[in-house]
């Protein structure tokens, strides 16, 4: 499965509020259900909307083993994680959306590159 790209990312309510970990084949797509409460479950239970990490993989397998491997980290661990990147704790929804929407533009990442000139992946 080497045509596409899995996500494992990382939502927060709030700058060291409660956290989220999970892993899809479309950061857009999911981000925008957990926004949007339109998924029952934890994230909307606790208002959890904020897009603050993501990893991209080429494989699931892969993928999949770095959300669990994360899911067992202590709260600390994973907060150094968003920090090294994201500091600001800055919604990167809106990043993304911010170059989805400039496709066509010479020098533009597409979609999928998104999370590279953020820093990841």
């Amino acid at each position: 499965m080497k045509d596409h790209i899995y996500y494992v990312y990382m939502l927060a309510s709030r700058r060291n509020g409660t956290l989220y970990v999970g892993v899809t084949n479309d950061i857009m797509r999911r981000t925008y259900q957990h926004k949007n409460e339109l998924i029952e479950g934890f994230t909307k239970k606790y208002g959890i909307h904020i897009l603050v990490w993501f990893e991209s993989y080429g494989d699931i397998r892969d993928a999949i083993a770095r959300e669990k491997q994360l899911k067992k980290w202590n709260r600390a661990w994973k907060i150094k994680l968003i920090e090294a990147n994201n500091s600001g704790w800055n919604d990167l929804y809106e990043r993304l959306l911010e170059k989805i929407a400039l496709p066509d533009l010479p020098g533009s990442p597409s979609p999928r590159d998104a999370d590279a000139s953020l820093g990841r992946g």
